[in-house]
């Protein structure tokens, strides 16, 4: 891993939290993600299952995490499964866990080869009524290929079919979707490099770069601090490629009087940042460009405002939408008498505006949380509303990342530039750095 070690006490207190919700006569498996195989002799590379993560601290394939808080034998209550090396695996995929740093890095005494699981399995569940399996539950989640949670709890249901069967998602997405002190603090660690990276690519910019090396700039910047690379797949969309919402073949050159898109954010230690800034290619934004900015930017600011305990994502959707459709009137872009007139269940700002403007963010860009139920202090949001204009080959969106605090909402991305007179300054400073003629006063 890149990243700094993590305190332990995270993973310590994430554990206590989930125990508390399980039956005394319970237990629960939780298992690393698959090796995900690229070609004959080579995978993809590994990426931790989020919810192991929070609860152990654990960055490594082929490791199972086992609690049963209620069973007789106190070593049988928190126990830790890794991956057992030898001279093969440290010579060609080098140093894996000992069961020392496992348990300096996890808080867990009781640490064991994933070899010995099955001896223990028995154990476990012959002292068990009630078993939490850990299935992947984001409603956004669709897949036909069967994956080693779920693999696991077929094959455990088929050993053991009477006893009773618990879900974890639950369970985890209220609980992850509370951000403790450290997790903030390692989510900003994530912003904090993609605000470097953002600020290098204001002084890079400039007619005729390619979308692709804006991208080399911003990777360059993320593991130059540590990052393990792009929370998710960047998007740089110039012109006409930012109303496409998910574009990131990021192949074309960003031409003169053209917008750019750019959404990306680093993940550090697993934690995603998730950004969006639009800029100009030639560093000043034309009078049209400025004004479908700053109607993009009075949204951002209300919405954000909007981000309190109490509210729901779906009434915090239709309020955004509303003061969308009036800065799309003002824009000439949607007609007063037609939204008087149009059907409340297809609004007409969609057709600027087609994409919600909040998500929850933590260990995934998308992560998990219940949508349906109110919001709580200690949650973090993205904030990103946008307007799309492919008639003018413009589409303009702003993102910051905002934790819901008892003192109202604090936007974790406040010290990155988003005004326009911001953003303008810098990149005619990067351009004098860079070796644009400056006219030097005598």
């Amino acid at each position: 891993m890149k990243y700094k070690a993590i305190d332990k006490k995270l993973f310590i207190e994430n554990r206590k939290k989930f125990v508390k919700h399980l039956h005394t006569d319970s237990v629960a498996f939780f298992n690393s993600n698959d090796e995900m195989p690229r070609s004959g002799d080579q995978n993809f590379p590994f990426r931790q299952q989020a919810d192991l993560f929070w609860l152990t601290g654990i960055d490594q394939e082929q490791t199972i995490l086992v609690l049963s808080p209620g069973h007789p034998l106190p070593e049988y209550r928190e126990m830790l499964f890794l991956r057992k090396t030898n001279e093969h695996i440290a010579v060609w995929e080098g140093h894996k866990y000992t069961k020392e740093e496992a348990r300096e890095a996890s808080g867990i005494n009781h640490v064991y080869w994933v070899d010995d699981f099955k001896t223990m399995l028995p154990v476990l569940m012959h002292h068990s009524n009630h078993v939490y399996i850990n299935l992947n539950e984001n409603d956004r989640f669709v897949t036909e290929v069967p994956y080693r949670e779920e693999r696991f709890a077929s094959n455990l249901k088929s050993k053991y079919p009477n006893h009773i069967y618990e879900r974890s998602g639950p369970l985890m997405a209220q609980l992850r979707t509370i951000k403790s002190n450290i997790e903030v603090d390692l989510m900003c660690e994530a912003i904090d490099i993609t605000d470097k990276a953002f600020r290098r690519v204001l002084g890079f910019v400039k007619p005729g770069v390619m979308e692709y090396e804006i991208e080399a700039e911003i990777m360059h910047e993320f593991l130059r601090n540590r990052a393990t690379g792009n929370a998710y797949y960047p998007i740089i969309a110039s012109g006409a490629s930012a109303c496409v919402l998910h574009y990131n073949d990021n192949n074309k050159e960003c031409k003169d009087g053209d917008v750019i898109l750019m959404d990306f954010g680093a993940e550090y230690a697993n934690y995603a940042a998730d950004l969006t800034r639009s800029i100009p290619v030639n560093g000043k934004f034309s009078k049209r460009q400025k004004e479908v900015y700053n109607a993009v930017l009075r949204v951002m600011k209300e919405a954000t405002s909007m981000l309190v305990e109490g509210n729901t994502i779906l009434k915090y959707h239709e309020a955004v939408g509303k003061i969308m459709e009036q800065e799309l009137i003002g824009l000439g872009l949607l007609k007063a008498a037609d939204v008087k007139k149009q059907d409340p269940k297809q609004p007409l700002y969609k057709k600027y505006f087609m994409h919600g403007t909040s998500h929850f963010l933590g260990l995934d860009v998308h992560d998990i949380g219940n949508r349906y139920q109110p919001m709580k202090n200690g949650m973090v949001f993205t904030c990103e509303p946008g307007i799309y204009i492919p008639e003018e080959k413009l589409g303009i969106r702003i993102e910051n990342n905002i934790l819901l605090t008892s003192k109202g909402p604090k936007d974790l991305m406040k010290n990155i530039p988003i005004e326009v007179d911001e953003i303008e300054d810098l990149m005619s400073a990067g351009k004098s750095k860079t070796g644009k003629k400056v006219l030097v006063k005598n």
